[in-house]
């Protein structure tokens, strides 16, 4: 069996053991992930968090864009699945964490974040873990950085009007399911406070 259809059995087979934190049935499609990345400045980031990271192909595409001497750090909860990503991927520049996304700025040794990628589904997860990884994105996210997601509705396009002033979306209507992409920036730091 090819690795394409290994990954796909995988990421299926995670999402019924955990819907609300897998949100989709299959990997996103390699036009959506390309789409997507092309909202965010990937050759001039230095430090890229990738939420959710699942099979990795955002990984892969994030990897093929980074300048040489950038950080990548990976979140993903799910253990099958951050043990296809480390059998999958090896770059210096890489680290897979099995780890939440309401954790992200224990790993980052101070350092703010360029890009951060996110195939989290934040409709699904509890309010309280939702509004926890948004504080999280909005503490780690630099002053001119970037967070790119996909969605499978608009119902997170107000939470994220509340924690970045600015959010772009586009669709991307041949994903299976048709997709929302969002590109934010410019985290409001008094959302960022309220912990």
């Amino acid at each position: 069996m090819n690795r394409d259809i290994q990954e796909r059995l995988r990421f299926f087979r995670s999402f019924l053991a955990n819907p609300r934190a897998v949100g989709a049935i299959l990997p996103t499609s390699k036009r959506a992930v390309r789409d997507m990345l092309d909202m965010a400045n990937l050759k001039q980031a230095r430090v890229v968090v990738e939420l959710g990271a699942g099979t990795g192909v955002y990984t892969e595409e994030v990897l093929k864009r980074l300048r040489p001497d950038a950080r990548f750090l990976a979140f993903e909860i799910d253990p099958e699945l951050v043990s296809t990503l480390s059998g999958r991927f090896n770059d210096p520049r890489l680290r897979i964490i099995q780890g939440s996304a309401e954790h992200v700025e224990e790993y980052l040794e101070g350092e703010k974040v360029n890009v951060i990628v996110s195939g989290i589904p934040f409709t699904s997860l509890p309010i309280q873990v939702r509004k926890n990884i948004f504080k999280e994105i909005a503490q780690i996210l630099a002053p001119d950085g970037v967070m790119v997601a996909i969605q499978y509705s608009t119902m997170v396009q107000r939470d994220l009007e509340r924690y970045f002033a600015s959010v772009r979306r586009r669709l991307s209507p041949l994903n299976v399911p048709p997709a929302f992409l969002f590109a934010c920036s410019a985290a409001v730091p008094q959302e960022a406070n309220k912990r």
